[in-house]
């Protein structure tokens, strides 16, 4: 109850404007490891994601986070072919043109997490909650209360895509299998997957670039579950590896999302940030060995006076 309590607290003062991300970063981070987070000398993955965040060159990743931009990037490297296809792009739900849309279709705003409306059915749809709904998710700055100020940079917007078919995949499922590529300095490290997803978690396991599993990687949870089966190799594991290796070439630490629907590959988002920077559902020493493979810059003059 009482970290429920400090959590709510840093949240309110976020959205008054009272804390400056870094700060909010630090808290989180003190939240999640009972540690603050070392700046000055970052080691693990999680510290040099933060450091990242507030030191390093973040010039381009408002629009490579950004889930509508992001395509023009994933264009412009030849790799087009693994676009799921758009539908429409709208500044507000109310904007919909929902006669423009197929009976099944997905629903997202650009620049959020875990706000995906899955139609089956556009005639069973009640589109006044979805417009209200989306309405309001538009008008949220999101990232002044993560720590993760290149979010808040994003102008949001409500974009529709083509449902995937979930029983085209390698298992059954109740949702995609989302193979999530860590990159470190442009090369793949491993793929952490998610499949079952629901509000209550997802079944989750993490593959080495042979696509061995290793369950002593992860540190499992209740929302984080382990999953009940080891996922066979992807069809397309080799061109996945190189998606994720073009998709990651410039940036020293990002996460290239990927699936494979009906031995096809299809681009999902590129994420800079995973969980925050306060990712806890691998293992210390896991995030340590991620964090050597990563080569970043000492504090700069410049940026030395920025502290919590």
């Amino acid at each position: 109850m009482k970290k429920k309590v400090i959590l709510a607290v840093v949240t309110l003062f976020c959205k008054l404007h009272l804390l400056k991300p870094i700060q909010v970063a630090r808290l989180k981070y003190f939240y999640k490891f009972h540690k603050m987070p070392n700046y000055e000398h970052p080691t693990d993955i999680n510290e040099k994601i933060n450091w990242n965040k507030f030191y390093g060159d973040t010039s381009r990743w408002a629009d490579l986070a950004d889930k509508y931009k992001v395509r023009e990037y994933v264009q412009s490297l030849g790799l087009g072919d693994t676009l799921v296809k758009l539908y429409g792009r709208w500044d507000k739900a109310s904007d919909v043109d929902w006669d423009r849309l197929p009976n099944q279709f997905v629903l997202k705003v650009n620049n959020g997490c875990g706000d995906i409306l899955i139609c089956r059915d556009k005639d069973k749809l009640d589109k006044a909650i979805v417009i209200d709904t989306y309405d309001k998710l538009v008008s949220i700055k999101y990232g002044d209360v993560t720590g993760e100020p290149h979010y808040a940079r994003i102008q949001p917007c409500v974009i529709a895509e083509e449902l995937l078919d979930i029983n085209k995949q390698s298992i059954n499922t109740s949702s995609l299998i989302d193979y999530k590529v860590w990159c470190l300095n442009g090369k793949p490290y491993c793929i952490w997957c998610a499949w079952n997803r629901g509000k209550k978690g997802a079944d989750t396991g993490v593959y080495d670039l042979d696509w061995n599993y290793h369950p002593e990687w992860s540190v499992f949870t209740e929302h984080y579950r382990q999953g009940k089966e080891i996922l066979p190799k992807p069809k397309c594991f080799e061109r996945m590896l190189e998606v994720a290796s073009k998709l990651s070439e410039e940036f020293p630490i990002l996460r290239v999302d990927l699936y494979e629907v009906n031995g096809k590959i299809y681009f999902g988002e590129l994420t800079f940030t995973s969980l925050g920077g306060f990712m806890d559902y691998l293992t210390s020493e896991v995030l340590l060995d991620m964090g050597s493979k990563v080569r970043i810059n000492e504090i700069s003059e410049e940026y030395a006076h920025i502290k919590c």
